[in-house]
């Protein structure tokens, strides 16, 4: 397919599911954007393309500066805001032919965990509504919650759903997010993508708006993992802008760590016993047991590890990742960044008359996720709570740091082997139904977990929640069981996180991958869906498809959870090389049309 015809697509399913609301803005210019396009295709035919990336559409979450179109970062504060600069990563992916078409929705600056918290809306994933039979009847209702009963829009995942969906209907090629604590990963898992959040470090930062910039990093959504790598391997490189980027020295001596670590042995993955949490759905734990068994299959063996402190992992980053928030963004204050509020009487509010610029501003302006978070930074920094909170915070993250280097077989180029003494054997009986060996002691190549504990939930349920705790707090009612509910609430989004919060605390690469979770009937959307082989000919998979009781013809299509792959520091190679190998096995059965894989469809 040229790559004019693969814009084309891209800019049809752009149109077509406008509904998910994936994009804040896009290029208007679409005539200059196909020219680019054709450019890049003489290239190509001449034989000397820039890249493998050459004229490919590429989306961006709209935390990441470009002069071109706005960077919102899905605010209130920044509707109009246009940067003067363009981030790092998007200079290298101009210098790689790449097209630069629109920029993804978010939650507010990259606070959440299901794009809901955007002053553009939330994102819609239409590809994972509920999947219902010719007579409007659910076969899946057995994986759902009891109030879980919307045959609308699934939660796209946060705080990259825009991003993700982008992908998943065909609107790009591949997108980029930023992932703090699962951010790229989470919504890759929600909408049937890959998303690769690498070694931090490796990707400049420069030019993209910081929420924790000690665990900020921009990650890769595409539909094949060949995608993912063809998009690292342009963003990867040292940036002299960036304090955090890894100078060439650091580089070269990983390069020469993992060269000597790698060997042509079976793989060891190991299987974290403390991710057996009871949030796990079955249909997700079948899947991680089917994943397994598929590694054995191919000669590699599994093996259980413990990994303690991780248990801690999701308490400690949300006081870490607020505190750093809270100083982030303490510049939007209407004077030296951000919309200014008016003030005067015509603007006045009756809650917030007479509050001086810099709080009115901040109140009108900021979301209330970001201004919880806010508060919730600002309070573990305070003098009287900094040593009980934010000091034991980031203490725990050392601990966590200590518990993967001791069960990886190579050891953290940077730091060495911390805690070796003890590598997670696992002393425990462990139901995965596979056969496991409990001999850890040489250590495991990579980790292998789900992304998330279950499948997306309902939009409509998400956004109802959110709204009775505003109007709970709004009328200021503060009964014991309200309150309650309301604090069960923001706890099971906070819960999301709880597999991809570990891995970003220590700074490892981890990617998610799309693998079968069983099949269900689900209407004829009538889109034409593409091969999945990125050349944006998905066209809107995500885009039709609602519900809404009518009566219609029934295909079946394929039900997907995230698999997330953990490696070393710095192991991202061998990461991206077992994900496409796990990719390509799960493609394989799918087309070869195994009886036993749910994925004995179009994928």
């Amino acid at each position: 397919m040229s790559l004019r015809r693969a814009a084309t697509l891209c800019l049809r399913n752009q149109a077509m599911a406008e509904d998910c609301n994936a994009l804040i803005s896009r290029v208007r210019d679409e005539a200059g954007l196909l020219q680019l396009a054709d450019e890049a295709d003489a290239r190509s035919h001449s034989g000397h393309p820039r890249s493998a990336l050459d004229g490919r559409l590429i989306a961006l979450k709209d935390n990441i500066c470009t002069v071109d179109l706005p960077t919102t970062c899905g605010s209130r504060m920044l509707r109009s805001y246009t940067s003067p600069f363009e981030a790092t990563v998007v200079a290298r992916l101009h210098a790689a032919g790449a097209i630069l078409g629109a920029k993804a929705n978010l939650d507010e600056f990259g606070m959440g965990s299901h794009s809901i918290h955007s002053h553009f809306g939330p994102v819609r994933n239409w590809a994972a509504a509920r999947r219902t039979t010719t007579e409007g009847r659910r076969e899946d209702e057995t994986m759902m919650d009891d109030d879980d009963d919307d045959d609308g829009p699934r939660s796209a995942g946060g705080s990259s759903g825009g991003s993700a969906v982008a992908v998943a209907t065909g609107q790009c090629f591949a997108a980029l997010g930023t992932d703090t604590g699962g951010s790229v990963r989470l919504p890759a898992a929600y909408t049937g993508v890959v998303g690769f959040k690498p070694s931090y470090g490796l990707v400049s930062r420069w030019g993209v708006v910081a929420y924790a910039h000690s665990m900020d990093t921009v990650g890769v959504l595409a539909t094949s993992v060949q995608a993912v790598r063809s998009v690292f391997d342009v963003i990867n490189a040292f940036d002299a802008q960036d304090p955090t980027s890894l100078a060439p020295s650091s580089r070269a001596r990983i390069a020469r760590h993992t060269e000597l670590h790698h060997h042509h042995h079976p793989l060891r993955i190991g299987v974290p016993l403390d991710y057996h949490v009871h949030e796990l759905e079955p249909g997700v734990k079948r899947a991680w047991q089917r994943t397994m068994r598929r590694f054995q299959t191919h000669g590699h063996t599994i093996h259980p590890v413990r990994l303690p402190t991780t248990r801690h992992a999701l308490s400690a980053y949300y006081i870490l990742a607020p505190a750093e928030a809270s100083s982030n963004l303490a510049r939007y204050d209407g004077i030296r960044f951000g919309t200014r509020d008016p003030g005067g009487p015509d603007h006045d509010h009756d809650d917030d008359a007479g509050l001086p610029l810099y709080a009115r501003t901040r109140g009108r302006n900021l979301g209330p996720e970001v201004q919880r978070r806010i508060l919730l930074g600002t309070y573990s920094l305070s003098a009287g709570a900094r040593d009980n909170y934010f000091r034991r915070a980031q203490q725990l993250r050392r601990l966590v740091q200590r518990d993967f280097d001791a069960v990886f077989a190579m050891p953290n180029p940077l730091r060495g082997r911390h805690g070796h003494d003890d590598p997670g054997k696992a002393d425990v009986d462990v139901d995965v139904d596979v056969d496991v060996d409990v001999d850890v002691d040489p250590g495991v190549d990579l980790l292998l977990c789900p992304t998330a504990p279950g499948r997306p939930p309902s939009l409509r349920s998400l956004l109802q929640t959110q709204t009775q705790a505003q109007a709970r707090a709004r009328a200021q009612e503060h009964e014991a069981a309200e309150d309650h509910h309301r604090r069960r609430s923001l706890v099971q989004e906070y819960v999301n996180d709880v597999f991809t919060v570990p891995a970003s605390l220590a700074g490892l690469p981890a990617i998610s991958v799309p693998v079968a979770a069983g099949d269900l009937a689900v209407e004829d959307d009538g889109v034409e869906h593409g091969d999945g082989d990125g050349d944006g000919d998905a066209a809107a998979r995500g885009g039709g498809g609602r519900g809404g009781g009518r009566r219609t013809r029934t295909t079946r299509r394929r039900e997907t959870v995230g698999m997330q792959i953990i490696g070393q520091y710095g192991d991202d190679g061998r990461v991206l090389d077992v994900a496409a190998m796990l990719d390509e096995w799960e493609r394989a059965a799918a087309a070869d049309g195994d009886d036993d894989h749910p994925l004995a469809v179009e994928r």
